[in-house]
């Protein structure tokens, strides 16, 4: 397993998080090749995550009033905010980026919204959160990006009490098409399965997200058509780091589908 610069990926996502909230470009794209038309503009976000998709999430997460979901890699926290709004759970978000704590914290509290969730910065393996205090825990398109997978599930189990739910999305990995890629490269997994069951969990539902790879390609290709017009909108940090890693993904295939996942916790 490769070191990660944690402090590269980190200065990225901060100047794309930082810049987001300002392009109406990159809203509308996204709305209309990976989000949907229906998924509401104020839980907007930059995963590939529907409402149908989240809907499905909400469902095999099983929270009620006092449970205590927490969002791992939540970056703005659009989707975890709306898991919390409709099933009344308390709601902590975990990610890299001081930037997207911060913007979620604000969202958080323009929605009424301030006292129930909270968000704080860490890491996959390093959440900070006290030891079996979720009783579930989610995740949308970030954890093909944690640098060692096998110790984020063990971190996942760590902070989920026995019974609860870990439900996510994410992208499997081709070894052979992301050797040598920064950030991907670090620990390519192609089955998530192993892993959770070795962490602690029973996989209960684990299947290829219908419409791959569509969503992420036609956003992609828009995103770079339109880079001129987002550069003006967010400056030339965000998009050069949005444009990296497009570019990159486009051109290398690295992603052998996108699943979605639900395992109890033992």
């Amino acid at each position: 397993m490769e070191d990660v610069d944690l402090s590269m990926v980190q200065t990225g996502y901060d100047a794309v998080y930082a810049a987001a909230p300002a392009s109406p470009t990159l809203r509308r794209l996204w709305r209309e090749h990976a989000a949907g038309a229906d998924f509401p503009d104020e839980f907007a976000h930059i995963s590939f995550v529907t409402l149908a998709q989240l809907q499905r999430m909400t469902e095999l997460l099983r929270l009620s009033t006092v449970s205590t979901l927490a969002d791992l890699g939540c970056g703005m926290a659009g989707p975890a905010l709306w898991v919390a709004q409709r099933t009344g759970a308390t709601l902590v978000g975990v990610d890299l980026s001081a930037v997207a704590v911060a913007q979620a914290t604000a969202r958080a509290s323009s929605m009424g919204l301030g006292t129930s969730a909270t968000f704080v910065v860490g890491t996959f393996t390093d959440t900070g959160l006290p030891g079996a205090s979720a009783d579930g825990v989610m995740s949308e398109d970030a954890l093909q990006y944690a640098p060692d997978k096998r110790s984020a599930f063990v971190e996942a189990a760590r902070i989920m009490r026995p019974g609860g739910r870990l439900v996510f999305t994410a992208f499997e990995l081709d070894a052979a098409r992301v050797a040598g890629l920064p950030v991907i490269g670090a620990d390519p997994v192609d089955d998530y399965g192993p892993l959770l069951e070795a962490a602690g969990f029973a996989v209960d539902v684990y299947e290829e997200v219908p419409g791959w790879p569509e969503p992420m390609t036609q956003a992609y290709q828009a995103v770079l058509a339109a880079r001129d017009a987002l550069a003006e909108e967010m400056g030339d940090a965000a998009v050069g780091a949005l444009a990296a890693e497009m570019s990159l993904t486009l051109e290398r295939k690295p992603y052998r589908r996108r699943v979605l996942v639900a395992a109890t916790r033992h």
